[in-house]
Order: C-alpha cells, then structure tokens, then sequence
C-alpha cells in the first residue's frame, strides 16, 4: 500500500512538473507575439547578413534571429515583437529551425529606454524614418511611391515600376529578398515602400523596379502591409 502511494505520488509530480513545463514554453510562445521580452543568450550563431540567439526566457529556451550585430553568451537583452517562421533553413549555418523569431527591436535596454538605438526586425511595416536628403526621379513610365499610395486601390493586383533608393535590404527571408526603398515623395505618413525580390541589392542603391501591387498583405505576428510589391524585378536605370 505505501509503496502504490509512494508511486502514485511521485507520478503525479511528474504529471505537474511536465504540465509547468508545457505552460512556460506555451508562454513563451505567446509572448513572442505580444512583445516585451527580457532574455539571456545562451548560444550566438553568425552568419552573413543575421545574428542567431538562442535565447531563455520563463524556463523556455529558443532561437530567435536579429540584423547581424555582436552578442555574448549570459548577456541579457530586451525584444519586441517576432515573425514565427517554421522549418526555416539558413543556408549560411546549414542549418534548419524547427521554430525561429525574426524580432523587431533588439537591445541591452528595455527599447523603450533606448528607441533609438533598437535593430529593426526584417519586415517592419516602417523600418527607418524619413530620409529627408533622398530626391529620386521617378522611372520612365514608373509612378512615385506618393502617387502609389495615393491611388493604392487603382494599382492593387496591376504591375506598377517604381524607382528609390535603398534604406534597407534583408536577404533570403521566407525563399525572397525584402527591400525598402524611398523616393522622396510621401502621401501622408506613407514614404516606405516595402519590395520583394530575388534580386539582389545593397542599401544605397538607386533602384528601379517591377513588380505586382498587393493591399492589407498579412504574413501573420501582426506583419501586415497596406501596400507591398511582390515578386519584383530589377530594371535597368533610366529615369524620365
């Protein structure tokens, strides 16, 4: 009899301790998308263009992947945001995650102590502010990123040419490169204009592409761009 009570006893801790387990992983998860996190960097992975952290948080412990930047084992950061991507395999590492979260904003400071100095995650809706020294002429038979926002319902779903300059590139996310460019025009507050390619650009660049208009693009995580173009391609210069 005590030896079943001793048994029953000791499983039902493990039932508990697997239950307390499963609660902090599934917190964790949720989190990622919610923002405000304070972790400890366990493991830091190099390579080209991103930083690989495996990082613990609430007992949980996973990757996430930031702009390429210096970090150390047992040093403790401050995130928001993530972009959950399944089965991502950098070809870098040659490695495959299971689970990785593109952040936001990464910092030794809570971001709100420090907004200026956070990293942007890879597909912020609005990565970088206003460069107010970008004059870009618009391509020959092209449009303005203003007149593109301007008129968003008119192009959706059409093959528009637009020429910027590069304030952001981030390669090989989700099998495409993701290129913010500006061209000195703005409607609004709209003067980002967010491109996916598989053409290969370096920030700086003055660009000229082609692509297919989409509205209210939703990648999940609360990613989602009231105007993006997709599948682009990059033109030869020759302003009008």
């Amino acid at each position: 009899m005590r030896i079943r009570l001793a048994l029953l006893s000791i499983l039902a801790m493990v039932f508990i301790a697997a239950c307390s387990q499963n609660k902090d992983e599934n917190k964790a998860v949720q989190d990622v998308a919610a923002g405000n996190h304070k972790v400890v960097v366990e493991d830091v992975l190099q390579a080209a263009s991103y930083t690989y952290l495996n990082v613990s948080e609430n007992g949980a412990t996973f990757w996430i992947a930031v702009t390429k930047a210096d970090f150390q084992k047992g040093q403790t950061l401050y995130y928001t945001g993530g972009l959950e991507m399944r089965n991502f395999e950098s070809k870098d590492l040659g490695k495959t995650f299971d689970v990785i979260y593109f952040v936001d904003s990464i910092n030794s400071r809570p971001t709100a102590a420090a907004p200026g100095a956070a990293m942007q995650s890879p597909h912020g809706k609005v990565v970088t502010g206003k460069d107010a020294s970008i004059s870009v002429a618009k391509a020959k038979g092209g449009i303005t990123i203003a007149e593109l926002y301007s008129n968003r319902k008119k192009y959706a779903g059409k093959t528009v040419t637009v020429r910027g300059k590069v304030v952001k590139a981030n390669m090989a996310i989700m099998g495409r490169n993701w290129v913010h460019i500006q061209d000195g025009s703005s409607s609004g507050d709209n003067y980002d204009l967010t491109v996916t390619t598989n053409d290969n650009v370096n920030v700086g660049d003055v660009v000229t592409f082609q692509g297919v208009i989409a509205l209210d693009k939703d990648f999940t995580a609360g990613y989602v761009y009231d105007v993006i173009m997709e599948g682009a391609t990059r033109k030869a210069e020759q302003s009008s």
